[in-house]
């Protein structure tokens, strides 16, 4: 469960610092939304490193199912725009491959 918490939570601190650069860039947002972007995208990195994995790239690869979910619930909440049934489907699909990438069986 704490492996699932501290996924979100990147996903979280990843969205919330590339939202704030969207912001900037896209929404004519000020340049001050870079600052509090940075340290999320920061908090993000650190985070990931707190996954028990032997790999990093086995961490990132189950990290993207968790990502794309966070996305759409970003997308529904923070946006106002409510997934349709592709995403939702696109997102069971990847969550399913990213618990293969997590707890499927590894020889040794």
């Amino acid at each position: 469960m704490a492996t699932l918490a501290i996924y979100v939570g990147a996903a979280l601190a990843e969205i919330g610092g590339c939202f704030a650069f969207w912001a900037w860039l896209r929404l004519d947002r000020s340049p001050l939304w870079l600052a509090p972007g940075m340290a999320s995208l920061a908090l993000f990195a650190w985070l990931l490193t707190r996954i028990d994995s032997d790999f990093a790239g086995r961490t990132y690869a189950a990290y993207g199912g968790i990502y794309i979910t966070v996305s759409l619930f970003w997308l529904w909440t923070a946006e106002s725009q409510r997934p349709d049934r592709w995403d939702v489907t696109g997102a069971a699909v990847c969550l399913v491959g990213a618990a293969i990438i997590l707890w499927g069986p590894r020889p040794g």
